[in-house]
């Protein structure tokens, strides 16, 4: 049998509950989607001509493994800028997933512990579990801040790396300067590695973003295009962090990845150039939006940054309010894609106005029925 043949890792990992979702959702006729983890808008023009006029260049063999120099040097100069660390290097990765990848297999041996942020991106635990590690849960409800306390009570001698991300998938929390710093230096005095996924970085609405490479020299920053720039299909990211480290994740990625998409490498030397502060203000008109249209009827902490709201049920399970949602024609996630509990449930409002209203409107109704 063919089943005999799959590798016992495949089966730490289960298929995503977003997928599961949309299983279930797949007979709704146009249904009102607050799922979607990507922006509403199109790729800029420039990006797009950039893109275009790589291809037709002749662009389209592999570049080098680490990226191509001019896309390196642009990025590596506004680092060096930011953080003035003698001993950061930058390369260009096959998305932030694949720079993740990278990262944990370049660092975590079985058996190692991994610190991860509940609530949580759905792909920090299976990719943990992929490599032989073991993902150790800090637990940041009900208002999604942490308590660097729960954090030095977690560090074990096994206790090999801690996840971060901020502004955060599912919650939109943006940590503020004492939480960053306070975790960049427990890092720093446990000898741990620190990785940053930095992915939302570009969209803080009530306070500016702060990296804990800023107190942390030996901080790992995830970071890419995906969601600043609407580039999600095109896999460009980036990475910076310690030489020593970047050197084995560029030596993993060319047996791996071997390159970043080159043609769209030189288009995001463009994206580099563009202005998206319009875009973030939207967001930010969209996030003040749903807030007011639902904050009466439901909780809601974090919401600071990202497109994301992670609010908690007014009644049941996560998964009992969304498939009832989906009744509705409303499509959410549940909090338990996301989390060991099952008590919250994610929305995206990177939508249109319309329906954002619309979908605010149905969750309104929801919250008054009892199950």
């Amino acid at each position: 049998m063919s089943e005999e043949w799959i590798a016992d890792r495949m089966h730490l990992i289960d298929a995503s509950g977003i997928r599961k979702v949309f299983d279930l959702a797949a007979n709704m006729k146009n249904p009102v989607n607050l799922s979607i983890g990507q922006p509403h808008f199109d790729t800029p023009d420039t990006i797009k001509d950039a893109l275009c006029q790589a291809v037709r260049d002749g662009k389209n063999a592999y570049s080098q493994t680490q990226g191509i120099a001019p896309l390196i040097e642009k990025i590596q100069s506004r680092v060096d800028a930011e953080y003035h660390h003698a001993d950061r290097q930058v390369f260009i990765s096959s998305g932030t997933s694949g720079a993740l990848m990278l990262v944990l297999n370049a660092l975590v041996n079985p058996g190692d512990e991994v610190i991860v942020f509940d609530p949580y991106f759905v792909m920090y635990t299976h990719l943990t579990r992929v490599v032989g590690g073991k993902p150790v849960f800090v637990e940041t409800y009900p208002d999604f801040t942490i308590d660097i306390e729960k954090v030095r009570a977690a560090i074990t001698d096994r206790t090999k790396l801690i996840l971060f991300n901020s502004p955060s998938n599912p919650t939109g929390h943006v940590a503020s300067e004492a939480e960053t710093r306070a975790l960049a230096e427990l890092a720093a005095e446990k000898n741990i590695a620190l990785v940053s996924d930095e992915i939302y970085r570009s969209f803080c609405y009530d306070e500016s973003f702060i990296s804990p490479a800023a107190f942390n020299e030996k901080t790992i920053v995830i970071d890419g295009f995906s969601k600043s720039h609407s580039m999600t299909g095109h896999r460009l990211g980036f990475v910076h962090g310690p030489k020593s480290v970047v050197q084995q994740m560029i030596k993993l990625q060319q047996y791996t990845f071997v390159c970043a998409p080159h043609p769209v490498q030189w288009a995001g030397l463009a994206a580099l150039e563009c202005d998206i502060s319009d875009r973030v203000e939207e967001y930010h008109e969209k996030r003040d939006l749903m807030r007011d249209r639902l904050s009466d009827k439901f909780e809601i902490a974090g919401a600071g940054g990202a497109f994301y709201m992670f609010l908690k049920t007014p009644w049941g399970t996560g998964t009992e309010f969304c498939t009832e949602a989906i009744k509705n024609n409303l499509l959410i996630i549940p909090g338990n894609v996301f989390s060991n509990r099952d008590t919250h449930f994610r929305i995206s409002y990177a939508q249109e106005n319309p329906v954002l209203e619309e979908g605010a409107a149905i969750l309104n109704r929801l919250a008054d029925r009892k199950m």
